[in-house]
């Protein structure tokens, strides 16, 4: 995979004869190998190629932006000019600039070398034991990737970034289907980098595929209550991207939407919650090594015991709001793990909702959310009862990490966050 150094070449020229002086690019190539299953039986399998080009432009105060796939001469030449034009009709902002030289490095990590001939067999194994051990799940399709990309950084500062890396990815689709009963659509995506053991003992596949059994058995739920909210991994995931949106991204710090823009270094979560964005964790496959402004990433602690460690600031943030920019990825998440295992933060709760994912709008600025929860069970008594339907779910989104009842100790790891079952007190809950 040389092709992006050659890129990286032809674009320089085509910058330095259109008299760029200021700019930073990134250059991607990526070969993809895809095998699809569906309704149990193989239909297909590809190779992709891709290459892909982003290039931003700096002139006088002013940034233009400009991405591309036609990697010849005559596609970069036509790139540099258009991202030169966009630069010329922006407003002008001082704040634009880019990363200055610091450390350079290289990255390789991941699979580098698949083994597709195993990963066939594998999804086949996969595809059987689905079959064999939830026959009332109807899988109906399962597609598995082997995805390897290089990519190279630069800017005209002398800032060079280059990483490789492989990953083996699986995505289900599957429903709950008995006679002729049947349950909404539900997925799952998990990224591995070793074919050693069964796929279905992966992530959190096993209880994703039992709860959508148990589905089939749903009542609408008829009552209004305030009670307990456990959410799955992959649900409190949903919920924390919407607190980084709303509460500690530089746009709503710059806005001044940010209901934490002076709550740096203070509480704003229970104690029992510390989470890092952490590239180093080996349980995290495609991990994000340099920011898209171009400094090197590193372990950063998010919320630390409840106290509110970092806001998530770019470059342009960080001169517009005159704070420090953020050297970390909101990708690489890493929840630290509670001291009750699940069960036992289910026998603690006297009548709650467990929940798999969440459907809803946009949160608003104060963090008032209010949607749908889906793949939801009933929780009475110390145990899960019914599964039901028909549920909403109010609260807000600050109130809800202040609210946080319990963590457990299994950490759910797909292969891109590690991320724990998280149990929050004060939810409004609504039926019919």
């Amino acid at each position: 995979m040389k092709t992006v150094k050659k890129v990286a070449e032809k674009l320089e020229a085509c910058l330095k004869v259109a008299k760029v002086k200021k700019y930073s690019y990134s250059v991607t190539e990526r070969e993809k190998r895809e095998l699809t299953a569906e309704n149990g039986k193989f239909t297909l399998l590809r190779t992709l190629f891709d290459n892909s080009v982003t290039l931003s432009v700096f002139d006088k105060g002013k940034r233009g932006n400009a991405s591309a796939n036609d990697i010849s001469d005559a596609g970069l030449e036509a790139l540099v000019q258009s991202a030169y034009t966009s630069a010329q009709a922006a407003v002008k902002d001082n704040c634009h600039d880019i990363a200055p030289l610091e450390e350079n490095a290289s990255f390789k990590h991941g699979v580098l070398k698949a083994d597709f001939d195993l990963f066939f067999t594998k999804l086949e194994e996969l595809l059987k034991d689905v079959a064999n051990e939830y026959p009332k799940v109807q899988l109906f399709s399962v597609m598995g990737t082997y995805i390897k990309t290089h990519n190279l950084f630069k800017n005209s500062n002398g800032v060079e970034f280059e990483q490789t890396y492989g990953v083996y990815s699986v995505v289900l689709e599957f429903a709950g289907h008995e006679g002729e009963k049947t349950t909404g659509m539900d997925g799952l995506g998990v990224e591995l980098k070793s074919l050693d053991g069964k796929i279905i003992d992966s992530s959190d596949i096993r209880k994703r595929l039992n709860d959508i059994q148990k589905q089939l058995e749903q009542t609408p739920l008829t009552e209004k209550f305030t009670g307990t909210l456990v959410m799955s991994p992959d649900c409190f995931n949903s919920f924390f991207y919407s607190v980084i949106g709303s509460f500690m991204s530089d746009t709503s710090l710059i806005d001044g939407t940010s209901i934490w823009k002076k709550n740096l270094g203070k509480s704003v979560a229970s104690d029992k919650l510390t989470i890092y964005a952490d590239p180093t964790d080996k349980r995290i496959l495609v991990s994000s090594r340099y920011t898209g402004d171009g400094f090197k990433t590193e372990k950063t602690p998010l919320i630390e015991k409840g106290i509110l460690k970092t806001f998530i600031i770019s470059l342009y943030g960080a001169k517009k709001l005159k704070k420090d920019v953020s050297r970390c990825s909101v990708s690489d998440l890493v929840i630290k793990g509670g001291k009750q295992s699940f069960d036992e933060i289910i026998k603690g709760i006297e009548k709650g909702l467990y929940i798999g994912s969440f459907s809803g709008g946009e949160p608003s600025s104060n963090g008032d959310f209010s949607g749908v929860a889906k793949n939801a069970f009933l929780i009475e008594n110390g145990k899960i009862t019914n599964a039901v339907t028909e549920v909403m779910i109010n609260g807000n989104l600050a109130k809800l990490l202040q609210d946080i009842r319990a963590i457990s100790k299994e950490q759910v790891c797909d292969g891109s966050c590690v991320i724990p079952y998280i149990a929050v007190d004060n939810i409004v809950i609504s039926g019919k």
